[in-house]
């Protein structure tokens, strides 16, 4: 006797088969991971230290492609609305992803809904630093004079409006009660020479771009945007600990997929990725970038993405902010 079977029983059995199918023989061709900035930023440099290692595991290339422009905007884009197969990643990060819905009202992706959470990759800091002629030698210093010469402190900004650098810089302003200048650059590199030239007076960028002059002493350095000290900063106090409880600002990097990808395949890319993260190899090349390495459930990387996001909307919201 031939025993019947719904439709929808059919359809549940087909997709379960599918979803067993994705698993087994993902991956069978190569992945790519979109950086939405130019070669040899911080996150396609903690793109290329990773593919090696993931493509060795998977037994299939992966390839990091640069897809930079508008804020990192375009990039974005490519990957939010590229198939939901597992075969495109995204390098993204927190202090970007995070302010997009409040900084732009007609953005073509959306950075909750279109992107699903594989993994955290890593987290690293921003550095306030200051023109050695500047008469100061602390966070709180810097408030004083800041506070005498209202409007008269310019501040560079690594990457220009909307740019982690920028938001980071006015959340301190705001958090300081002080008011000073924004003189907006297109990367690190010009806005660190800001600096060093005396063109600005300060500006709060990546570590790593900073390092080396202030190291020279050509910049000074006051104070970390992350909880804890960074090992390539042990002396350099965290601006909470510097007077300002509670100021972080932690950039996650993290890698995302489109949304609607298999939930196997996402577990498959969790595990192989943080796989590669807890090769000693790879945290010390991602430290010698200020970044620490670590991963994470996608539920926790969503959870650190939805915070950032609500974070950064009183900000922008806070400083008028609006890059439409």
């Amino acid at each position: 006797m031939v025993q019947k079977i719904s439709v929808a029983a059919l359809a549940c059995l087909l997709a379960i088969a599918a979803s067993g199918t994705n698993g087994q023989t993902y991956p069978t061709r190569a992945l790519r991971i979109i950086d939405p900035y130019p070669a040899g930023g911080q996150g396609d440099i903690l793109a290329r230290i990773i593919a090696p290692k993931v493509s060795e595991s998977v037994g299939q290339p992966v390839v990091v492609e640069n897809r930079p422009g508008l804020a990192g905007n375009i990039g974005a884009e490519v990957a939010a609305s590229s198939p939901p197969d597992g075969y495109t990643l995204f390098m993204g990060t927190t202090v970007a992803l995070g302010p997009s819905r409040s900084l732009y009202s007609k953005l073509p992706y959306d950075a909750i809904r279109d992107f699903a959470p594989v993994t955290r990759v890593g987290a690293g800091a921003y550095v306030l630093v200051v023109h050695p002629s500047l008469p100061v030698q602390s966070v709180k210093e810097l408030v004083a004079l800041a506070k005498a010469r209202p409007g008269q402190l310019n501040y560079a900004s690594a990457g220009g409006a909307g740019s982690g650098s920028h938001l980071s810089s006015e959340l301190f302003r705001l958090r300081a009660g002080i008011d000073l200048t924004h003189v907006p650059y297109k990367g690190g590199p010009p806005a660190v020479v800001a600096v060093v030239s005396g063109e600005t007076a300060l500006g709060i960028m990546t570590v790593l771009a900073a390092l080396g002059q202030i190291n020279t002493g050509r910049m000074r350095a006051l104070g970390v945007t992350s909880q804890e000290r960074m090992s390539l900063l042990p002396n350099v106090p965290t601006i909470a600990e510097a007077g300002f409880p509670g100021f972080e600002v932690t950039p996650v990097a993290g890698l995302f997929v489109p949304a609607r990808t298999p939930k196997d395949i996402i577990a498959r890319l969790n595990t192989e990725v943080r796989k590669a993260l807890d090769m000693s190899d790879v945290r010390e090349r991602f430290a010698a970038q200020g970044v620490v390495a670590g991963g994470s459930t996608p539920e926790e990387l969503g959870a650190i993405l939805a915070a950032e996001v609500e974070k950064w909307a009183k900000v922008i919201k806070a400083a008028g902010i609006r890059l439409d």
